[in-house]
């Protein structure tokens, strides 16, 4: 930062929709950041893919260029943004470059800091300087500020979180039409809410990414994305949808991070049914919703935008702010020798009810085949219901468990699966109480 002249100088790698929308914030902005912050931001120099592309601005007033790693080096610049996305490849070593530079580092990368948070972390806190990532997680919820500021005098008992707005899109549209999942992701794409290839969305990559990193904060452990349990919602039929509408509950992608009482800590991603009474239900279309429990402030629930262009970008310029005005911090709240390991507890370890969805022929005895199954695992049934009546085609049956554990529903689903009669790997969902 030029002290004398009290202005800071920003680098910004990335020109897609949120490094155009950090673009028209800086510029539009300026005065009232200034006012706020009393130093003037600057954006002086700018990298991208394509440098001939039309972004509906001028842009030629920065420099430009054409790798994004030289920014970290550049004189003119002391605060480096990244938003080009990837966890590893140029991503990854220009933020690496920036902090070896003593450079502050702001970005949107959820995929990179899941997978390398901890190494960035060191090198930050050995530089003594930010490495800030509102923007990685939920977009324009100050979700990561709330952890690490607003609620840092609390042991969190309990996180979960609608983090994707791509599936949230997807099921709430499920839900109002009846369309199947194939057609509702097909309409998702034509609208830009759906990637090409919407993998790591439906499949629970991106929640479980977010999760890693609110898990980290909230736990005070390293962020581990490869000790995250991963489902994802594309097995989820409008039948599903139904069926648990008429039982009171939605079907949500939630990411969860718990405290276990042997003290572990268990985080998983996995489509559940939320009762409709809570608030996390009633998180609709792409907003994104995260329930928090503290054990002095009790319950916090915040819901809003978690993509697009202006609330990423907000977030974004909300850490630059911060930086303008002098906060530091660790990475993840604390020191990275302080961290705990990574959570070790699985899908396994989850005790609750359950939704067991069963694609069975409709003969005589199939029910007699499953019941020991579920008693040798002492799986007890809260209810049962047959959908539909044909000799011809397979019929749906929809349990419901008392209180079980994830090891117990993963065992008797793995034996009846292999019973003649089924006709499908059965479709097991947790059922959340919050």
């Amino acid at each position: 930062m030029d002290a004398a002249n009290k202005t800071m100088r920003v680098g910004l790698a990335g020109l897609g929709n949120v490094g155009m929308g950090v673009v028209k914030i800086l510029e539009q902005q300026a005065g009232h950041l200034e006012a706020r912050t009393g130093v003037s931001i600057k954006l002086t120099a700018i990298s991208a893919r394509s440098r001939k592309k039309d972004r509906g601005i001028d842009l030629s007033s920065y420099d430009w260029c054409d790798n994004p790693v030289d920014l970290a080096s550049r004189d003119d610049v002391d605060v480096i943004i990244e938003v080009m996305g990837g966890q590893d490849g140029v991503a990854l070593d220009l933020i690496e470059a920036a902090l070896d530079h003593g450079k502050p580092v702001v970005t949107a990368n959820k995929a990179l800091l899941a997978h390398h948070g901890v190494e960035l972390a060191r090198k930050a806190e050995k530089a003594s300087i930010p490495l800030a990532y509102e923007a990685a997680v939920a977009g324009g919820i100050p979700i990561i500020k709330m952890i690490k500021e607003g609620l840092a005098a609390n042991d969190i008992d309990k996180l979960y979180g609608i983090m994707n707005g791509t599936c949230n899109y997807i099921l709430t549209t499920m839900e109002a039409t009846g369309q199947p999942f194939a057609e509702v992701l097909a309409e998702a794409q034509k609208l830009g809410y759906a990637e090409a290839d919407p993998t790591l969305d439906v499949g629970g990559g991106d929640s479980g990414h977010k999760l890693a990193l609110l898990t980290a904060l909230a736990f005070g452990c390293r962020p581990d994305f490869s000790s995250l349990g991963l489902e994802g919602i594309e097995r989820l039929s409008a039948e599903d949808i139904t069926v648990s509408g008429e039982l009171g509950y939605r079907i949500k992608l939630i990411g969860q991070a718990l405290r276990l009482d042997d003290g572990r800590i268990l985080q998983m991603v996995a489509p559940c049914l939320v009762p409709k009474t809570a608030p996390l239900a009633n998180v609709n279309n792409v907003l994104n919703g995260i329930f928090m429990k503290g054990n002095f402030v009790g319950p916090s629930f915040i819901e809003g935008r978690g993509a697009g262009e202006g609330p990423t970008a907000s977030a974004i310029v909300a850490d630059i702010i911060d930086i303008a005005r002098g906060k530091t911090g660790s990475v993840f709240g604390m020191p990275v020798d302080r961290l705990a390991p990574p959570p070790t507890a699985s899908r396994d370890d989850w005790n609750g009810e359950f939704y067991i969805r069963l694609v069975v022929d409709d003969r005589p005895g199939v029910i007699a085949d499953i019941a020991p199954i579920l008693r040798d695992h002492s799986i007890s049934i809260a209810s049962l219901i047959q959908r539909g009546c044909s000799t011809e085609e397979p019929v749906s049956v929809v349990i419901l468990t008392h209180k079980t554990s994830g090891k117990a529903i993963r065992e008797a689903s793995s034996r009846i699966a292999a019973l003649g009669t089924v006709r499908e790997t059965p479709l097991t969902l947790p059922i959340l109480t919050l």
